[in-house]
């Protein structure tokens, strides 16, 4: 579901959109939250036609099409973004090796948890550059919320790992 909600939030935002055009703009937006390849996105596009979520506004050469909302699509998307939240079955895979890292030795752990925070600083700044360049270039809301949860988080994991790296250490030292 969150897969087609993404491919209809892009396409409202951009406008009528090939499958490529969409892929790539989903490698440099969506990609940072939701990953999804072009052999998902094409077919859910195809699905998303099949049940008048968009429309296939042209064919081009070699089966290039361009797809546009419907309003069947935009109602869809709307009621999505207005329910009461996100579902709550959640696969975090942090979270999972948070609740794994005590079947590591404890010395084991603590490089585990230092290499996350060291990934998660990389990260940290490859999310700011992207804050930096959308803010100097004024390109508006779009993606700038999710951008800021994003920071926020990360911050927030690097902080955990460090400070848990610290707990295994002085344990290790009594």
């Amino acid at each position: 579901m969150s897969l087609r909600m993404a491919l209809l939030g892009l396409l409202t935002v951009s406008g009528p959109s090939s499958g490529y055009d969409l892929t790539k703009l989903f490698e440099r937006s969506v990609n940072h939250v939701w990953q999804a390849r072009h052999s998902q996105i094409y077919p859910e596009l195809n699905k998303m036609a099949a049940g008048g979520l968009v429309v296939i506004e042209e064919e081009g050469p070699r089966g290039r099409k361009t797809y546009a909302v419907t309003e069947e699509g935009s109602r869809l998307l709307r009621e999505w973004l207005l329910s009461a939240g996100p579902s709550r079955s959640i696969r975090d895979e942090l979270a999972l090796r948070a609740f794994l890292l005590p079947t590591l030795e404890p010395e084991e752990a603590v490089i585990a948890l230092r290499d996350a925070a060291r990934i998660c600083e990389a990260k940290l700044a490859e999310l700011e550059e992207i804050w930096r360049t959308k803010t100097q270039a004024g390109k508006g809301n779009f993606g700038r919320y999710a951008l800021d949860l994003g920071m926020r988080q990360t911050r927030m994991f690097r902080d955990w790992a460090r400070e848990t790296a610290e707990e295994i250490e002085r344990s290790i030292r009594s």
